[in-house]
């Protein structure tokens, strides 16, 4: 009688440890599955960026005739940040980087035209310039949301999958790569006329 009772208590500790281990297992797919969609997200809103830029171009163009350098130089930095994507589920610190340059020089390029503009009395009048310039600067701002919703999923994901007694059943999974901000980044550019 006493071994069917040892035997029945072992079983049913074994039953909940298989419980919660397949509870856990789940609660890992699901937030690297949030990891991923935030990411989509941040994809999405430099995506709206990009999508945004050809109507700046036109409006700049159609309105004034100056520093033709820089028009190209958008130009230019879109098209090479449209050619850089990344895999969702292969996201690591290479590829975060490559994204992070391409769109570092994208908005380098940015600014310069918003900076330009500002030395052109016929642009800032510009009602359709400035509601573009608005538009944009609501990306730039949708942007530094969905990458802090973005970083707050890596850290939730990282800190469970590490944390007793979840990590015992955290095999397969790895760290999910945060998006750190350019080196130099904590400096304020300098805008010069």
């Amino acid at each position: 009688m006493k071994r069917a009772i040892i035997i029945g208590g072992i079983g049913l500790f074994i039953a909940i440890f298989l419980m919660y281990g397949c509870n856990k297992r789940n609660s890992f797919v699901d937030m690297n599955e949030e990891v991923k969609k935030q990411w989509q997200q941040v994809e999405s809103q430099y995506q709206r960026r990009m999508d945004l830029i050809p109507n700046i171009v036109a409006t700049v163009k159609g309105q004034a005739n100056f520093e033709q350098s820089t028009l190209e130089g958008i130009v230019a930095a879109r098209a090479k940040a449209t050619q850089v994507t990344i895999d969702p589920t292969n996201l690591n610190e290479n590829n975060i980087e490559q994204f992070k340059k391409v769109q570092g020089e994208l908005s380098g390029a940015l600014s310069r035209l918003l900076a330009v503009s500002e030395n052109y009395p016929d642009l800032k009048a510009n009602q359709a310039f400035g509601d573009l310039r608005v538009e944009l600067e609501g990306c730039e701002n949708r942007i530094a949301v969905e990458r802090q919703s973005y970083n707050e999923a890596v850290k939730e994901f990282n800190a469970s999958i590490k944390k007793i007694p979840g990590s015992l059943f955290a095999w397969g999974y790895k760290d999910a790569v945060y998006f750190e901000s350019d080196k130099g980044a904590e400096k304020a550019p300098k805008v010069e006329f």
